[in-house]
């Protein structure tokens, strides 16, 4: 597979975030497995990797790699700790809005610091009443001069207790086109964060409560126009959280192959490893089938949108495929481990409560197969990577040689002018400090 989607240049990243997966983050996992708790020194560590800023266009400090060198990233992660993986994938969701809708000034502000890992962003939609009807929300802003003034309550926050500036989508008027984005700092008056609750996996992960009371935020923090908060939230979960997620699941299916793999071939059953019996090869062939068919969807959905090609399709059955299937592989090794994967000195059950966590965010296996059914009626809705796909086109200009000149630039492609007269911010035409990482670089 790795022919067809990536090239020497995705593989040389795939292996430096194994090498520190395998150094930097399996050491930790007892702890953060016994303690239940944010892990805090190792987000920033991560961060620091420069992997947040996958996505994020050379011109601001970024690795501008794209979607398919993203969805390596939290593979190789997840793949030894899908806590570490969700934290990535959910400050790389924070990115999006800030791509996506961001003026040049607030991608100038924000982008470089994100793509250092000195910034951790985040995203808030979602509430307690109204879940993932997000236009039941009920959190308000209300302009106050330069200020908006937010009140209210966002719940399952990705990175809520490591989180540098919050993306939260709240009410400033009825309807659909009442709905606005807004960026917070973390240190502002009037937010906090709510005290983590132990959850059921993704130990060392955070997904939180946020609360505002009385919360100001300069009207300079808003992203895009006012009303564009559904265009910022749908799109942030289409584009990003779907293919994240998915990657998530993808690492978390790797890991089930390969340490039932192993199990099979280190217990003796008969006088014999049991991996020679036909009722483990079965399973195991189960499991192999699965990751291959889950993986070609992850990776063909990701290379679409990297052309800047329509794929909103392909993203949620991604999605679909590999939670679903991940879920699935993770009972048969826990089948396969029987009474051995229920101590915790196995990983096995930690990869079946990890899976558990990546079903519901970004819409559950029954929302994916609710749009794929209109889609099969006719009756679409969105297409987000059609209508964002200039934001999401990887450009030759953006792809570093292993060999490139650090100064030199890339050529500007044509300038793109709305109907409404003004021109979007497309790779190319940005103006933030042109500095830039190459993909080989080692970690810092």
């Amino acid at each position: 597979m790795h022919r067809y989607f990536t090239d020497q240049r995705h593989e040389a990243l795939r292996h430096r975030v194994r090498d520190f997966a395998e150094s930097e983050v399996r050491p930790r996992i007892a702890e953060m497995e016994a303690n239940r708790s944010v892990c805090h020194d190792l987000s920033r560590l991560i961060a620091r990797q420069g992997w947040i800023g996958a996505t994020v266009h050379r011109a601001y400090g970024g690795m501008g790699a794209g979607h398919v060198a993203k969805t390596l990233i939290i593979e190789e992660l997840s793949r030894v700790s899908a806590a570490m993986g969700a934290m990535v994938q959910a400050s790389q969701l924070g990115v999006a809005k800030i791509v996506h809708f961001g003026s040049e000034e607030q991608k100038k502000t924000w982008l470089p610091a994100i793509a250092s890992g000195d910034c951790l962003p985040t995203i808030a939609v979602t509430e307690p009443e109204s879940g993932g009807h997000v236009l039941g929300m009920s959190s308000t802003a209300v302009r106050d001069g330069d200020d908006y003034v937010l009140n209210g309550r966002k719940i399952y926050v990705g990175n809520s207790h490591v989180g540098d500036l919050h993306g939260v989508v709240v009410r400033t008027g009825e309807g659909s086109k009442g709905l606005s984005a807004f960026l917070v700092e973390s240190d502002t008056p009037g937010f906090r964060v709510g005290e983590q609750q132990p959850a059921m996996g993704l130990h060392g992960f955070s997904f939180g409560e946020l609360f505002f009371d009385n919360c100001r935020v300069p009207a300079a923090n808003l992203l895009g126009r006012e009303g564009d908060g559904l265009s910022v939230a749908y799109s942030s979960s289409v584009l990003y959280g779907r293919p994240n997620l998915t990657a998530v699941s993808l690492g978390i299916h790797q890991a089930v192959l390969d340490e039932t793999t192993k199990f099979c071939t280190e217990r003796q059953r008969y006088g014999k490893p049991l991996a020679d019996l036909g009722n483990i090869k079965l399973k195991l062939g189960r499991i192999q089938s699965r990751l291959l068919l889950a993986r070609l969807s992850a990776y063909h959905a990701v290379h679409l949108l990297d052309q800047g090609l329509p794929c909103d399709a392909e993203l949620m059955n991604a999605k679909l495929v590999n939670v679903e299937s991940a879920l699935e592989s993770a009972r048969d090794a826990m089948d396969i481990h029987a009474a051995c994967g229920l101590f915790t000195d196995r990983p096995v059950e930690r990869f079946l409560r990890d899976a558990h966590h990546i079903f519901a965010p970004a819409g559950t296996s029954d929302i994916q197969l609710l749009r794929l059914g209109e889609l099969a009626l006719g009756r679409a809705q969105g297409d987000w990577s059609s209508r964002l796909a200039d934001l999401l086109r990887l450009e030759p200009s953006e792809w570093p040689e292993e060999d490139e000149v650090p100064d030199m630039a890339p050529a500007d492609p044509p300038v793109t002018v709305r109907t409404d007269g003004t021109t979007p911010t497309v790779p190319g035409q940005r103006t933030g400090p042109a500095h830039r990482h190459s993909w080989f670089a080692r970690p810092r």
